[in-house]
């Protein structure tokens, strides 16, 4: 009996979708310039709040433009892009992509900040070939999507230091 009662209270938590993993990926623009300091508490404080709701984000940003790639359940995602719109709107949002997945890509809060740096300006002239200067705006989904797997996906490989032997799939 135990056993069909959580099989119904599964069947109704699950109407609202909070079962559906969804992944959304936007851009957006600092219109209202704020400083380093708002930025880092804004960042901070949506990295509590992402942990509490359940929520994975990759996100690469440089002083101007940015883009960040939320993992979660659908009612999740749905809300926080509506709090994005609505609350935010210094940040010019605009929706990249969304789709449902089957597992998540992201673990935690990650956040790349884009510089000058060489390794920067080779993501970004890999996806974009106009320029080494990183504007999300001027670049299609495929490119935005390859770029921030490539920014944050990225396998570490230890060089042998000698003629180690690693087992397969230990490097």
């Amino acid at each position: 009996m135990q056993k069909t009662i959580d099989c119904v209270l599964e069947e109704v938590s699950n109407r609202d979708g909070k079962h559906i993993l969804m992944s959304l990926t936007y851009i957006g623009k600092n219109i209202g310039k704020n400083n380093g300091v708002l930025l880092t508490r804004t960042l901070e404080y949506w990295r509590k709040t992402n942990e509490k709701i359940g929520l994975t984000s990759a996100l690469a940003l440089n002083d101007d433009y940015f883009i960040q790639s939320i993992e979660g359940s659908r009612p999740v995602v749905n809300k926080v892009l509506a709090m994005l719109i609505n609350e935010y709107s210094n940040l010019s949002i605009n929706v990249v992509h969304i789709e449902e997945i089957e597992v998540r890509r992201w673990d935690g809060f990650l956040i790349k900040y884009l510089t000058s740096k060489n390794q920067d300006e080779q993501y970004t002239m890999k996806h974009f070939s106009a320029g080494a200067d990183f504007n999300p705006y001027l670049m299609t989904k495929n490119q935005l999507t390859n770029f921030i797997q490539d920014v944050f996906e990225k396998k570490k490989f230890i060089e042998p230091q000698s003629d180690d032997v690693y087992p397969s799939g230990t490097i």
